[in-house]
């Protein structure tokens, strides 16, 4: 696969990308034996912009498994819950002094639910997010060159390196129990309307447990070609990342310049011919 080609498309100075395929290897589970193509400097580091929200949603799952906190935790508004924020249900709007509805009557997606999330572990463990995130997923995964500096939302930076690790880690998860992980990847609320930023409103507009799921949504920043249960998440910073369980096979491409036509033009083509190549 010639990843620097189809990233030459893109009109974009700085980017990097990895593609990778486990397959037959499902048991072999370096990176190393699974990257198909590189592009660019993997090593650079990227703003994540909103990819950001898949590390954080792996941290508060992790302490939902220590007891930290429960899905049924109450958390936000009145009748909310940690399960609800993480799913974008709990009816709190991107950020702060937006408008605020009711549990599980849309999807409205929040980088300020995230920013609850990662204030009810810091009440309850006395450790401040951040700290938390790179004790519980960044050390143990050896993602060196990764950091929460802000927003639990939207504040991380990182590297195509480091996320290779993170997509191990989700389709084969160590830090976690399969159930769990496969639960994130799995709708959460079936059935809520949403809108997906950049790209408008879907009916219904599945999502996990931070995890957005393509299901039918169409156009998708993955591509028309991806199945229904591709997951991930991009961000405004021009950043995407998405994992296929089931065929053990992920994409990370990271980018300085900010989502817009140009990537909305680019990426799903993109990933069409990407999968199209993994496939056949």
């Amino acid at each position: 696969m010639d990843l620097e080609a189809h990233l030459a498309q893109w009109d974009v100075t700085n980017k990097a990308a990895a593609v990778l395929d486990w397959g037959d290897n499902a048991h072999a589970h370096g990176v190393e034996s699974a990257l198909v193509a590189t592009a660019g400097d993997i090593h650079r580091v990227f703003e994540l912009a909103s990819v950001t929200k898949l590390l954080c949603a792996y941290g508060f799952l992790i302490a939902i498994s220590e007891g930290v906190v429960e899905l049924d935790t109450p958390c936000g508004p009145t009748d909310a819950t940690v399960k609800h924020l993480l799913a974008h249900a709990a009816g709190v709007g991107f950020s702060q002094d937006d408008p605020i509805k009711k549990p599980e009557q849309r999807r409205i997606y929040s980088s300020y639910g995230f920013e609850l999330l990662s204030a009810a572990v810091e009440r309850e463990t006395d450790i401040p997010f951040p700290e938390y995130l790179h004790e519980a997923v960044f050390a143990p995964l050896g993602m060196h060159n990764s950091l929460l500096h802000g927003s639990a939302g939207h504040g991380a930076r990182s590297s195509v390196h480091d996320l290779t690790l993170f997509a191990r880690e989700v389709l084969f998860p160590q830090l976690l129990d399969d159930q769990t992980v496969a639960q994130a990847c799995h709708t959460t609320f079936p059935g809520l309307a949403g809108i997906v930023p950049g790209y408008g409103m879907y009916k219904p507009c599945d999502w996990g447990l931070g995890f957005e799921i393509k299901g039918a949504k169409n156009p998708h920043w993955t591509g028309q070609s991806m199945p229904s249960d591709v997951v991930g998440h991009f961000g405004q910073s021009g950043t995407y990342m998405w994992l296929h369980r089931p065929s053990k096979r992920a994409m990370i491409a990271l980018t300085d310049r900010a989502f817009g036509p140009w990537a909305k033009e680019v990426w799903g083509q993109t990933n069409d011919h990407i999968w199209q190549e993994l496939t056949h």
